[in-house]
């Protein structure tokens, strides 16, 4: 690791600025017009791109890929070695998209197994002391309220809202456009396009604000209501109801997806919550 006396001695040529008390692995690439704040510590093969700000005392540690224009805030530790008794000191990597913000005091680890990632998606806000571990996948427009957290291997799928202090359990798969309440307990696979609460999490409707927001098609939101309600108030076991969707709902992208979630949920699905179950 080298210390830097002043901005002078990296990129001079480009915009990028460094404050004079961050330290930065010889090995790490940093873009044009990058800022890198005070007390910052950036390791062995780091590479940021361009327009990227890191804020004072984050941690980006080694092998960790920052995307274009994202936002580090203070205290954030990015690409840490796993808290996972498998990890042995393996080379494995976080990989996050463009346009992304962490916020304050949050934690991202790096995957655990030889060559393996973690992997965030482009134009996600994270938000303050959330916690992302080792192998977890998340995919475009994610938002995490403070202190949601991630377990190993969860996959979170685009556009996805995981509302403040919710936990999410290892292997978990939280499905396109889903909404998890806060303080949630998810220890199974949230369909897509519902919405969750609970502890357990139970589906308690469809996350209509979200589907119209996504800009999903009237058509395809009908659709997917269809779905819904074969899979849901129609008494089926899941693989019966996956048959009955391919025979009565119309195809359209994401109906497609809607089942291709059904078929590949390992850990069960959240079912629904009924008022009158709970009397």
């Amino acid at each position: 690791m080298i210390k830097l006396e002043s901005s002078d001695e990296l990129n001079a040529n480009i915009g990028t600025k460094i404050h004079p008390s961050a330290v930065i692995s010889e090995s790490a690439r940093l873009g044009e017009n990058v800022t890198i704040g005070p007390y910052c510590v950036i390791g062995d093969e780091v590479e940021i791109g361009d327009g990227s700000i890191i804020g004072p005392h984050a941690v980006i540690e080694r092998w960790t890929t920052l995307g274009k224009d994202c936002r580090v805030f203070q205290f954030a530790s990015v690409g840490a070695e796993p808290q996972d008794l498998k990890f042995k000191g393996e080379q494995s990597s976080t990989i996050i998209g463009d346009r992304t913000t962490i916020r304050e005091g949050a934690t991202i680890h790096r995957a655990t197994g030889e060559g393996n990632e973690t992997r965030i998606g482009s134009d996600c806000l994270l938000m303050a002391y959330i916690h992302i571990a080792h192998n977890c996948t998340l995919g475009n427009r994610v938002i995490m309220s403070n202190l949601a957290s991630c377990s190993g291997h969860a996959i979170v799928e685009d556009r996805v809202v995981i509302g403040g202090m919710a936990g999410v359990h290892q292997f978990v798969k939280i499905g396109r456009n889903a909404m998890v309440g806060g303080m949630s307990k998810l220890v199974q696979d949230v369909v897509p396009y519902t919405l969750v609460d609970g502890h357990p999490a139970k589906v308690v409707g469809l996350n209509n604000v979200g589907i119209s927001r996504a800009g999903v098609p009237l058509e395809s939101r009908r659709l997917i209501k269809k779905a819904y309600k074969i899979l849901y108030r129609s008494g089926l076991s899941l693989a019966e109801a996956i048959a009955v969707i391919e025979q009565e709902v119309d195809s359209c992208e994401e109906v497609e997806h809607f089942l291709r979630f059904l078929r590949n949920a390992e850990r069960g699905i959240c079912r629904e919550r009924r008022d009158f179950d709970e009397k």
